[in-house]
């Protein structure tokens, strides 16, 4: 119902009542509107029944205004991303694999990073050619099975990326000022169990986030 709709309505009235309509309640039920009843009298309708939107609880208002963050985040990285992907002349997939490859503990292997990206092993080959011509990654034989592949990130495209990206380096360690180390450590521990969650949730079918008690914000 529209604003104008809603006006109108609240400014209905009824006919006034005869004598008979206001002896013969039956006949007066038959006639009367939704606004004209009688709100106690009116069950389901009753507009002091909670409904849905009395059911949110403060968990649900913070857990809300956190993904609103977690969006407005995410929206800052891509912008720098995107930018850097532009800049040396690449894919903003193959920037996400460079990340991957930089942040992993122990060299990546092709099959991992695609598994890491959700590509296929094709669109994982095409980055991953992309990157070495522009000398950000480098492949070499494992020592113990030469048919096993570890990608590695070239020190001075390394030194190149870091330097692109030093914004967001200094904006966490301007944000992380107004921290205790507990606190720090407290959202540490609650976005790496994030992440366990969205990773997990990767191989999940779709429909499982509902019966899991998931909800969308």
């Amino acid at each position: 119902m529209s604003a104008k709709d809603s006006v109108r309505g609240s400014g209905r009235t009824s006919s006034t009542p005869t004598d008979t309509d206001r002896h013969a309640p039956g006949d007066a039920s038959r006639h009367a509107t939704p606004g004209d009843a009688d709100p106690h009298t009116r069950g389901d309708a009753d507009p002091h029944t909670p409904g849905d939107a009395d059911q949110h609880t403060p968990a649900d208002a913070d857990l809300h205004a956190l993904a609103v963050q977690l969006r407005r985040m995410n929206g800052e990285i891509n912008r720098v991303v995107h930018g850097f992907a532009a800049a040396q002349g690449l894919h903003a997939t193959d920037v996400q694999a460079l990340a991957a490859i930089l942040d992993a503990e122990e060299p990546l292997t092709p099959g991992r990073l695609r598994e890491h990206l959700g590509l296929t092993s094709g669109a994982v080959t095409a980055c991953l050619d992309r990157l070495e011509r522009a000398g950000h990654v480098r492949r070499s034989r494992d020592s113990a099975d030469r048919r096993v592949v570890h990608l590695h990130y070239v020190n001075d495209a390394q030194r190149t990326a870091r330097a692109f990206f030093r914004p967001l380096a200094t904006a966490a360690t301007e944000a992380r000022a107004g921290f205790t180390d507990a606190e720090l450590a407290v959202t540490v521990r609650f976005l790496a169990a994030l992440n366990d969650e969205l990773a997990a949730a990767r191989d999940r079918p779709p429909g499982e986030a509902a019966r899991t008690g998931l909800k969308g914000s």
